[in-house]
């Protein structure tokens, strides 16, 4: 049998019941064809980068499958039936990974996420604060004063 993670995006306007329940039907279609899902993850309602027959959100849901490839492609087949289905990606993979998947994972590269530690010196000194007072103040004055020549006042 072959491994294969699947993807697949369910509208905004379901529940999470629903969409567990579609995640359940698949889930069968693949038994029904001699397979096993090991991991089904549920991600949640997240933002989609454009606009998907008129939904701005979607429910993403990642499977981990052995299957045949027939169940494969019962299983697609249905999902390009199911209205609820925005979009569904299936790819063939060496080895199922257990772990959670990096939609999953928070990964928090700034520094106002990272935890107070012995290593970095979390209270500012005095040249710290010095450079942040100076990177405050703009570099050239946003209203320069004009004479006129006639005059002689300021603008």
């Amino acid at each position: 049998m072959n491994c294969y993670e699947t993807v697949f995006i369910a509208r905004q306007d379901l529940t999470n019941t629903q969409v567990e329940a579609m995640a359940n039907t698949f889930t069968q279609v693949i038994k029904t064809h001699k397979g096993e899902v090991s991991k089904t993850e549920f991600c949640g309602l997240r933002n989609l980068a454009y606009k998907i027959k008129k939904n701005k959100k979607g429910h993403y849901v990642l499977m981990n499958i052995s299957s045949t490839p027939a169940g494969i492609t019962e299983m697609e087949r249905q999902m390009k039936l199911s209205e609820d289905i925005l979009r569904h990606l299936t790819v063939r993979v060496e080895a199922l990974d257990p772990n959670p998947s990096k939609l999953m994972q928070r990964v928090y590269s700034d520094d106002r996420y990272r935890g107070f530690d012995d290593e970095q010196d979390d209270m500012p000194g005095e040249r710290q604060i010095q450079e942040r007072q100076h990177a405050d103040r703009p570099s050239r004055p946003r209203f320069q004063a004009q004479q006129t020549e006639d005059e002689g006042e300021t603008v």
